[in-house]
């Protein structure tokens, strides 16, 4: 693919490098104008189920419990209680140490278990140190490992050290499916979401992945554009399909649903399954539910609806 006989930086760089630029003003007024779709009845009760099975209910913070686990593992299983009806979504994230509760309390409903790796969230470790991440997760059971670029060395332009960190982990998932947190906040600019859209996907990333949810801008309409078009131009140019996966500050129906119209229109219909996208939140789920028993009843539910998680 890139017309050398062995990998180097610079063939890395001169292709990655080769790659269409990103009209700023364009892609960002498209992103707007996609966001301005209005889906409504019918269509919205089945994107709220839609984008329910695509979450990945998550809590990544220092102070989860064994207890805290359980609990989101639990609201999984039964998003709504009086409604059986109600989709559970793709996963369940947490950290390395919490992936056996996590597989245990969710047992063989289906639900995956995903794990982030690789020193999450800033990646600042040694290669040996986020190998023996990654292994630990999948030796606990883990469906799906989220791991994290050296950003450093991408900003640096070290494009292959990225690379070999990244392909290395994906041996290291084994049968695991690898997401590849590019942590966008910190590119700068949409030309390098695109690059790095592109060499996570040469590694071997089965998902392209915008946030850890730790960084400000976390997700936003535009650089998912971006990533949704370099999935799409992948799978032309390779045969591949790559999924991907927002994460960070998506909390309402309104912002799911802004996606979905987004997957549709630049990705293609083949995307909207949880095997090809993904939201990364933990209070999106919330509101979903409450939007929609808003559609089955046609009245609003107070807070105390919803469990806090």
């Amino acid at each position: 693919m890139l017309g050398v006989s062995r990998l180097t930086n610079r063939a890395l760089t001169s292709w990655l490098h080769g790659l269409p630029g990103v009209d700023q003003v364009g892609n960002e007024a498209r992103a707007a104008g996609l966001g301005t779709r209005s889906i409504k009845t019918t269509s919205k009760a089945w994107a709220i189920d839609t984008a329910i099975g695509m979450i990945d209910l998550t809590t990544l913070e220092g102070s989860d419990t064994v207890g805290k686990v359980r609990s989101l593992c639990a609201k999984a299983l039964v998003p709504d209680p009086l409604d059986p009806s109600t989709p559970r979504p793709a996963a369940v994230c947490v950290y390395g140490d919490m992936v056996a509760t996590a597989k245990k309390a969710l047992g063989d409903s289906g639900i995956h278990v995903a794990s982030v790796a690789t020193a999450f969230p800033s990646g600042r470790a040694s290669l040996a140190v986020k190998l023996a991440d990654t292994k630990h997760a999948v030796e606990a059971g883990a469906d799906e490992i989220d791991m994290v670029i050296d950003r450093g060395a991408f900003l640096a332009g070290d494009y292959l050290t990225v690379f070999d960190q990244i392909a290395q982990v994906k041996q290291a998932s084994g049968e695991a499916h690898l997401k590849v947190i590019m942590e966008t906040g910190e590119l700068i600019t949409y030309d390098n979401v695109r690059r790095a859209s592109y060499l996570s996907m040469l590694a071997g990333g089965d998902f392209i992945k915008t946030s850890t949810g730790k960084v400000s801008p976390a997700a936003t309409l535009p650089v998912t554009l971006v990533m949704l078009e370099a999935v799409r131009d992948w799978r032309e140019l390779t045969g591949v399909q790559v999924g991907v996966k927002p994460a960070g500050g998506i909390r309402t129906t309104k912002d799911a649903i802004k996606y979905l119209v987004m997957v549709s229109e630049v990705a293609g219909d083949d995307w909207l399954s949880p095997e090809w996208f993904r939201f990364g939140a933990s209070s999106l789920l919330n509101d979903l539910l409450l939007q929609r028993q808003k559609l089955t009843t046609g009245a609003y539910s107070g807070a105390d609806y919803v469990t806090l998680d």
